[in-house]
């Protein structure tokens, strides 16, 4: 094996670092485990668990008959038998039985696409000719107003003040390259995602890790609302027409982006991989033919038009400019995160499809600086400076509306790097417990809807909020970014230092390089932008840390609260005797420490009455019906019936003056209770099933009321038996 194959650094991560629809079931931890085993080995049960009234396997000795294209198959034919003791659901068995659900259904899939089986998860990885566009969008859709950004502080101290950008643009190559190299190194190093979250918290701890994670949340926000407004703008500059729908348009766009990516990996990114080549391709036309016409002239500066300066020319305005142009090193930790997403061997094509961004970056970027500079172009506020670019470069032809077209498209693209990021990052921090669990799930088409949906609910309400301006939403760009590229640069510091493999103290200064380095654009940015609008990101971060932190509290307290302990061993002193019921955290997963008393309430001798007390009688356990009446002559009557019927289980009367019957019912509920915490309250309520939605109108629907009234309540187990009317 060559040098160049070198293994990844540290420790090879567990399967369960990748990205699988089984991280919603964690396994159990080796104590749980252990616990798991003692408990079982106090299991008393009446009868074998084998012996069934029904055959589990539903009769299957062989995978059930493909389902029909015409017919509807049985509910048998809906499972197959994978071995023994494991049956397969097949396609139709995920299919709702209403009407109203199976339209909904088909619509789904045909906006989407059919569901796929958990395995094609391994077959939705990108190779890297469609990975580069997917997760560089964002990136060299950056040069499209990264350097309109700059120059647009700039001119604010006049025309003489343009001449800075060069300068500017070299440190700004400088960083890009510092960081792009820092990532290189950054993705060996973890191979199943080396996003900024992972590495500062894996060595900085939890909180600097959750900082990284709040200021790439706010950058994925921002990416998509940002890239949406200057995708919006290319078009307003070329169809001035169509600036009083922007708002409209760029809200339709990001719809269309989340349908895109809601079909999957695979199907979006055949939809990204010709607007990202087209762009690429038109501003190398667009340099290549510039650059011509620049040596034409000897490479003479075209004087720019006087601008009156309306600030002085100080430090804080050239540190604002180059914060603003530092905006387009954005996305250049998405292929970092993305690592899991790519073929086989993931980390050895994430670090080549990198470095090819990072040098079109720097290309582009530098490329389209120093033209502009040549051209003697200023930022204008009714048409973009890539616009005026173009115009200059492309006087004549089709060439000019190409390049808006791809630029437009490209923008408006752009967008899909965070709504491939986002939500894998939102995976990471639920693995975690930082995030909800719901993050973790993923939907038919393998792709993670539910931070999809977050990410454009969220971008469409900011790019709403500030109009569709891409000035107004800039100052809040970079802070979060560069926050992100410092913890994670500094983090790498850190791991290095702790794993010393070969060569480490070189790759310890090159992230050293890019931490100080993006560690002074974020100071630069967070300082010279606060007033502007950074001071919203600076405040939106801790708190996003708080909220992660107390989503993490929670499910800490309702995993210990989960988790198995094994149970106390019997002492010598007892004579090997188990203990008494509730004498134990384990008692109730003990079936024979299990204390019934079963409750049925019952409003009137009906059909539905009846055969929830039957139902009640037939579990063989102390069983106690109740009785809620408005007044005592009807608490009278109720008793008479009860004797006609034949006083088969004991029945309590409550009379409730005030009419009132779930409060009534529930506190006589909590007080039996209290009287023996011991004994798990089974309640039976009788329930009506309706066909149609409407006719719920027409009942109270006191069982579902009764259930919310009594979920606080420890110790009581609702269930109902329904009773289907035949219309």
């Amino acid at each position: 094996m060559g040098k160049g194959a070198k293994q990844p650094s540290g420790p090879e991560p567990d399967r369960g670092s990748l990205v699988t629809p089984s991280a919603e079931f964690p396994p159990l931890d080796p104590e749980e485990r252990t616990a798991l085993g003692r408990i079982g080995e106090r299991w008393r049960v009446p009868r074998r668990p084998d012996e069934l009234p029904v055959d589990p396997a539903l009769g299957r000795n062989r995978p059930g008959p493909a389902p029909s294209r015409f017919g509807r198959l049985t509910p048998i034919d809906m499972f197959t038998v994978e071995e023994p003791g494991e049956l397969c659901a097949t396609g139709p068995a995920h299919e709702p039985g209403s009407r109203t659900g199976r339209a909904l259904t088909r619509l789904r899939r045909t906006l989407f696409g059919p569901p796929l089986s958990s395995s094609a998860v391994i077959y939705e990885r990108m190779r890297k000719l469609v990975a580069l566009p997917i997760l560089s969008s964002d990136l060299l859709s950056s040069v499209a107003y990264g350097p309109e950004a700059m120059l647009a502080v700039l001119v604010l101290a006049g025309t003489s003040a343009l001449g800075l950008s060069l300068p500017l643009a070299a440190v700004l190559v400088v960083l890009m390259v510092a960081v792009g190299v820092s990532y290189r190194q950054t993705i060996p190093a973890y191979p199943h995602g080396a996003g900024s979250y992972i590495v500062a918290r894996d060595n900085l701890g939890t909180t600097a890790g959750l900082a990284a994670a709040a200021g790439l949340m706010l950058d994925y926000v921002l990416t998509v609302s940002v890239s949406i407004a200057a995708g919006v703008s290319a078009i307003t500059s070329a169809l001035p027409r169509l600036a009083p729908a922007t708002v409209l348009l760029g809200v339709l766009v990001i719809a269309v982006l989340l349908a895109g990516n809601l079909r999957g990996v695979r199907t979006a990114g055949n939809i990204f991989v010709l607007p990202t080549y087209a762009f690429v391709a038109a501003v190398l036309a667009l340099l290549l033919v510039g650059y011509a016409r620049a040596a034409g002239r000897g490479f003479a500066p075209v004087p720019p038009p006087a601008v009156p300066a309306t600030e002085g020319l100080g430090l804080l305005l050239v540190l604002r400019a180059f914060s603003s142009g530092a905006v387009s090193m954005t996305g250049i930790e998405a292929v970092s995160n993305a690592i899991p997403a790519f073929r086989p061997t993931e980390w050895r094509n994430a670090r080549t499809t990198l470095g090819w961004m990072v040098g079109m970056l720097v290309l582009l970027f530098a490329g389209l600086i120093v033209l502009i500079h040549l051209n003697g172009l200023v930022p204008r506020a009714d048409q973009t400076i890539l616009s005026q670019l173009g115009r200059v470069t492309f006087p004549t032809g089709p060439w000019y509306a190409v390049l808006q077209a791809t630029t437009a498209l490209i923008l408006l693209l752009a967008a899909n790097t965070a709504f491939n990021d986002f939500p894998r990052l939102l995976f990471f921090m639920a693995r975690n417990g930082h995030a909800p669990r719901r993050f973790l799930h993923l939907g038919d088409r393998l792709s993670f809807n539910n931070g999809l949906v977050a990410l454009a609910l969220a971008a469409a309400l900011i790019f709403v909020a500030f109009g569709g301006h891409t000035q107004s939403l800039i100052p809040l760009y970079a802070v979060g970014v560069f926050l992100a590229f410092t913890l994670s640069q500094a983090g790498m510091v850190v791991h290095w230092r702790r794993h010393r493999d070969r060569g480490w103290r070189r790759r310890l200064a090159i992230n050293a390089v890019g931490a100080t380095l993006s560690g002074l654009v974020l100071v630069i940015a967070a300082v010279g932008k606060f007033a502007e609008g950074a001071w919203v990101v600076v405040i939106a971060v801790p708190l996003l840390v708080l909220l992660a932190n107390r989503i993490h509290h929670h499910y800490a307290t309702l995993h210990h609260a989960l988790a198995l302990h094994p149970p106390p061993t019997p002492g010598p002193a007892s004579g090997g005797a188990p203990p008494a019921p509730g004498g134990s955290a384990e008692g109730e997963e003990l079936p024979q420490e299990v204390r019934h008393l079963v409750v049925v309430p019952v409003a009137r001798l009906n059909r539905a009455s009846l055969r929830a007390l039957a139902y009640a009688a037939s579990l063989g356990q102390p069983t106690l019906a109740v009785h809620i009446a408005p007044e005592d002559a009807e608490a009278d009557r109720f008793r008479e019936q009860w004797q006609a019927w034949g006083d088969h289980l004991r029945l309590e009367t409550i009379v409730s003056p005030y009419r009132a019957v779930i409060g009534p019912l529930a506190h006589y509920l909590e007080a039996l209770h209290t009287t023996r915490p011991e004994l798990t309250l089974t309640v039976i309520v009788p329930e009506v099933v309706l066909r149609r939605r409407w006719h719920r109108l027409l009942h109270s629907r006191a069982e579902h009321r009764l259930r919310g009234a009594l979920r606080a309540l420890p110790g009581v187990v609702v269930t109902s038996v329904p009773v289907h009317l035949a219309e």
